[in-house]
């Protein structure tokens, strides 16, 4: 192996194995470098401009490990996070994603997506950052997320919200002060609170 390749796979092991195009060209690896590893198998191509090392182990969640890479703007939202959070039985078919309202809509050949825009106020309030493969990712928390599920009730299907809240219910750490004030920002706190009033 050449120094420069060398040198190429230590630039992927101090940031995690994975790599964008021009965050590797930033780092001082060459076109050339960076595709010949992939051509001699060092490295995988994880859809259109990211890299990652092969010898890693599967990634465990690739679809929002992508878009994280490639959005970092985006934030994690609605069913994709409640799947994170472990609080639905749905099996997400799309990415879905919050971003402010006239950003570019991003265009991935993969994973496919679906755009949620959110005023400023929504789109700022209750995300956390969680790491995933080895790679930040921007996601509604739990209690932000049953907020937006019922604001989206009518596109998400208001069963979805209802067994979300419920799964919620049974955990033994609960906020419900708190998902009561992402309801305020939301607006749907009086929607939210007879189904509350149940499960609390």
């Amino acid at each position: 192996m050449t120094t420069a390749a060398q040198r190429a796979i230590s630039i992927f092991q101090e940031n995690g194995g994975l790599l964008r195009t021009h965050e590797a060209l930033a780092a001082g690896i060459h076109a050339r470098t960076l595709y010949s590893l992939r051509d001699a198998g060092a490295l995988e191509q994880s859809g259109r401009g990211l890299f990652r090392l092969s010898n890693l182990p599967p990634l465990s969640e690739p679809d929002l490990v992508a878009v994280a890479k490639r959005i970092p703007s985006a934030v994690v939202c609605l069913i994709s996070a409640l799947s994170l959070h472990e609080l639905t039985s749905q099996i997400p078919h799309v990415v879905q994603i919050a971003l402010r309202p006239g950003s570019r809509t991003p265009r991935l050949d993969h994973p496919p997506l679906e755009v949620f825009r959110f005023s400023p106020s929504s789109l700022a309030a209750g995300v956390e950052e969680r790491r995933v493969d080895g790679v930040t990712v921007r996601v509604f928390g739990a209690e932000k997320t049953l907020a937006d599920i019922f604001k989206f009730r009518n596109r998400i299907g208001l069963e979805i919200a209802v067994e979300s809240l419920r799964n919620y219910a049974r955990r033994k750490r609960r906020r419900f002060d708190l998902v009561l004030k992402f309801a305020r920002i939301c607006r749907v706190d009086a929607v939210m609170r007879p189904y509350l009033e149940t499960v609390a």
